[in-house]
């Protein structure tokens, strides 16, 4: 049977002994009092000093990076940054554009430029709504041509180059402002012709970007003169009633086309319809044979009215007399009678205003004066 060991009572010497060597294993740490922090704080204190003296630069590149960022996508959504977007994406269809014919040999010297040179000034797109599921398109602002030259070299190189081209994607916006900064671009590049300012106006209208013709005459070319906005309005109308007949109405020149213009405001509709089917124009001047002959004979007819008048009496007569009375579609009452020698026209209606008026009056110059 093994023998139990007996506990004895460490003497002073083995405990100074113990204590010793304890305090020669360990870290000596201060004993806690008033104003003294735990061991666990003090460490929690120790490792954020040394994690902010060591985070100083990173922490000032973070906050680089983030005053980048944010910069970045403000120009983004400003419309300000230049992107590279792949031809496919983009549908030049998107919006119905004012130029109607690109000159080949002005087409032929930009895809050159372009080959040799690069694209040097970028497109403006703007993002479309598309199906669920299908990646992005955009329809164009400006750079219509540049794209039509772009696609052209891609489809003739293949090359990878001309696959994507370099543009600014612009917020959206409201249709107004797409179609007004579309004829500012041109109006600024090229002179747009009289035939081609009107018919984006009636388009421009017939797709609910503005009340009306009037309306969208106003607007796209607000900084143009009044003479020149009623000039627009002429050519509007004849692409309004004639626009699926004509196959050169570009070539129609100012004078011809206000003369047009005024035929079709007198009823002339039907006739010059009725001409223009007779046959099919090789060229401008052949269209212009087939409209001219109505147009004189409405003038005519117009011309001997004016002069035949009404046997002279001996006596002057006052007050309206002989009076005609017409009312317009719109609401507008035209009165037309003699007061003495002289012929009186008088319109009443809430749709004149001191703009129409300055039309009408250029109108009835026009017909005088030819």
């Amino acid at each position: 049977m093994a023998k139990r060991r007996r506990l004895e009572t460490p003497s002073s010497a083995d405990l100074d002994r113990i204590e010793a060597q304890f305090r020669s294993e360990t870290f000596e740490r201060p004993a806690l009092g008033r104003g003294i922090a735990p061991p666990i704080a003090q460490v929690a204190a120790d490792s954020a000093a040394l994690a902010s003296a060591e985070s100083v630069e990173s922490r000032a590149a973070r906050a680089r990076a983030d005053a980048d960022a944010a910069r970045l996508h403000d120009a983004q959504e400003r419309g300000l940054l230049i992107v590279e977007l792949p031809i496919e994406q983009i549908d030049e269809g998107a919006m119905i554009r004012d130029r109607m014919v690109m000159s080949e040999e002005d087409m032929q010297e930009l895809r050159l430029s372009i080959a040799a040179h690069g694209l040097r000034l970028p497109i403006e797109v703007f993002e479309i709504d598309r199906p669920e599921g299908q990646g992005p398109r955009y329809g164009v602002l400006s750079g219509y041509r540049r794209l039509h030259a772009v696609r052209a070299l891609h489809d003739l190189t293949q090359a990878e180059k001309h696959a994507t081209i370099r543009a600014l994607i612009r917020p959206r916006t409201e249709a107004d402002e797409a179609f007004v900064a579309m004829v500012e671009e041109n109006e600024v590049r090229e002179e747009l012709s009289h035939f081609e300012r009107g018919r984006i106006a009636v388009i421009a209208a017939n797709q609910g970007a503005f009340a009306n013709t009037e309306d969208a005459v106003n607007k796209l070319f607000a900084t143009g003169s009044k003479a020149k906005r009623s000039k627009v309005r002429s050519f509007a109308l004849i692409f309004e009633e004639l626009g699926d007949m004509l196959r050169f109405p570009e070539a129609l020149t100012e004078r011809r086309g206000l003369r047009l213009a005024t035929a079709l405001r007198n009823g002339a509709e039907a006739r010059l319809r009725q001409s223009l089917s007779v046959r099919i124009p090789g060229d401008a001047e052949e269209e212009w044979a087939l409209i001219e002959p109505v147009l004189q004979a409405l003038e005519s007819n117009r011309s001997e009215l004016g002069r035949a008048g009404r046997p002279r009496s001996n006596a002057p007569r006052q007050g309206w007399s002989e009076a005609m009375t017409r009312r317009t579609a719109g609401g507008v009452e035209i009165r037309w009678g003699r007061e003495g020698k002289a012929h009186i026209l008088r319109l009443e209606g809430g749709q004149l205003d001191d703009d129409l008026m300055e039309r009408v009056v250029r109108e009835i110059q026009a017909l005088l004066d030819g």
